[in-house]
């Protein structure tokens, strides 16, 4: 028996899911610093080298991979998220309505994306793809970057996360 997956199934539930666990991971790094004593805004200010983007930079890349790469996926505009947030809450909202706005998508918009056209602007310059490439090449490699980088974040900062928490329970 032959399985195949669709592209909203590549996509939708891994971009939900790894934003969800994000926000588990946050929530368990706020109530880190609480225990301890100390003001949970200086994780947010965190990298793991300086010329890394700190904690909450990553929250808010992460969130823009995802809820943009849907729309891209779609042919649709994403909506932009200022980037204003100054604390867990803040964080905590954005990831809220990234994961919601990504419930909106129904499998029709997606599926058959393998070869529609993306396009990619940035300050360094333009990148072309399809579909199934900027999915699996661009997407969900740079969304992976930015939750793991906040995860080791977290994890250098002495918050007790294990695998599970990246990963998730469902």
């Amino acid at each position: 028996m032959t399985t195949t997956i669709s592209m909203y199934g590549a996509s939708i539930p891994a971009f939900v899911r790894a934003l969800r666990n994000l926000r588990r991971v946050l929530e368990l790094g706020e109530a880190h610093a609480i225990e301890r004593g100390f003001d949970p805004a200086v994780l947010l200010q965190s990298r793991l080298a300086p010329d890394m983007r700190p904690l909450l930079n990553q929250v808010q890349m992460a969130s823009d991979t995802a809820k943009n790469g849907a729309a891209r996926l779609a042919g649709v505009e994403a909506p932009v998220f200022a980037d204003d947030e100054s604390d867990f809450a803040g964080l905590y909202a954005r990831l809220d309505r990234a994961i919601a706005y990504l419930g909106t998508f129904e499998p029709a918009q997606i599926d058959g994306a393998e070869t529609r056209p993306v396009v990619l602007r940035t300050p360094g310059g333009e990148y072309a793809f399809e579909g199934l490439g900027y999915l699996t090449g661009f997407a969900l490699p740079n969304l992976y970057f930015h939750v793991t980088t906040a995860y080791a974040i977290l994890r250098h900062n002495g918050v007790a996360l294990g695998k599970l928490d990246y990963l998730g329970r469902s």
